[in-house]
């Protein structure tokens, strides 16, 4: 029983944590905020907005994680499509010659990585809860 409980709140903190981050980075670069919009160099505006709007679904998505909803799969499948959409859309940006960050490449990698990995999770939990029933 603590097991399962212990992998709900662990799930839970990681996802928190990173959407906390996320929600606290591209929203001080949206908003200009703490002077973080001029160390980002030569970010892209609609990656940084799909990143605030999946930092928004990851919140959200922790909330029903803790309430043992199960619709947190699909917010998190979502926010796993903003962001894939968003990766296409910043390859069309690099093929027209738009400016950009490498490291944004890297990071836009890691982060449908990640989320990924919360779907999976989320997916996970989903079944215990089923099962519980």
């Amino acid at each position: 029983m603590k097991l399962k409980t212990g992998f709900r709140y662990a799930v839970a903190s990681i996802i928190t944590a990173f959407g906390l981050i996320t929600l606290f980075l591209s929203s001080s670069v949206v908003f200009d905020l703490f002077g973080i919009r001029a160390k980002e160099g030569n970010y892209v505006l609609f990656v940084v907005i799909a990143n605030l709007i999946s930092s928004i679904l990851y919140l959200l998505a922790v909330y029903g994680i803790i309430l043992k909803k199960i619709w947190t799969t699909k917010i998190l499948s979502i926010s796993a499509g903003v962001l894939i959409i968003a990766f296409i859309g910043f390859f069309v940006h690099i093929n027209t010659g738009g400016i950009y960050e490498t490291k944004t490449i890297w990071a836009m990698v890691f982060r449908i990585s990640l989320t990924l990995l919360f779907v999976t999770a989320s997916f996970l939990l989903n079944k215990r809860i089923k099962n519980e029933s």
